[in-house]
């Protein structure tokens, strides 16, 4: 049996999930609601205040599906009771970040400001402070939403190996790479 998809999800207070006819699991809480399609083959019962997520066979791909199903589902729970929080950071020399609604404007060593449009789901603030290199945090209800649009984001600037310049998780360990040395000749 999977270690992920055996574990039940616990339902906390405040949040109410249905499994529609069509095998679609909806999920409402304080902060929205998700919708997520499960495979046909895959069985979503709730009881006792917990959802438990069933596969029919030990096949491969009943294995995979059964984990996959029970991690998403878990993250719409959390997802519409605590949302999802992520964090980056602008290193290097006249990075800035402005966030106007759902507008980031970041200057990141182009010649020209990137004005980067967010989904209506997210949520941006872009903190700078003296001494400190900008940063800026993503919140919504959607784990999987927040995460591409960070990546999307990193794409503009990626954290180059030598002076550690880019855009980055605030607690990304980046490897850094020794520079070219004179020859003594």
């Amino acid at each position: 049996m999977s270690r992920v998809g055996k574990s039940p999800i616990k339902i906390p207070t405040k949040v109410e999930v249905t499994v529609n006819a069509g095998n679609e699991v909806v999920v409402k809480g304080p902060k929205g609601t998700l919708t997520q399609k499960i495979d046909p083959d895959i069985k979503v019962d709730i009881q006792d205040g917990a959802i438990f997520v069933k596969r029919p066979t030990d096949q491969k791909r009943h294995k995979a599906l059964h984990g996959l199903y029970r991690a998403l589902i878990n993250n719409m729970v959390k997802g519409v009771s605590e949302g999802y929080k992520l964090d980056l950071e602008l290193v290097g020399v006249g990075y800035k970040a402005v966030a106007t609604g759902n507008v980031i404007e970041m200057s990141l060593g182009h010649s020209h400001s990137i004005f980067f449009r967010l989904p209506k789901e997210i949520t941006a603030k872009a903190v700078t402070e003296k001494g400190k290199n900008p940063i800026i945090t993503l919140e919504g209800i959607d784990k999987q939403l927040i995460g591409q649009i960070a990546a999307k984001i990193r794409t503009l600037r990626k954290v180059e190996p030598y002076k550690g310049k880019g855009v980055r998780f605030v607690d990304e360990v980046v490897r850094r790479k020794a520079g070219k040395t004179a020859s003594a000749k």
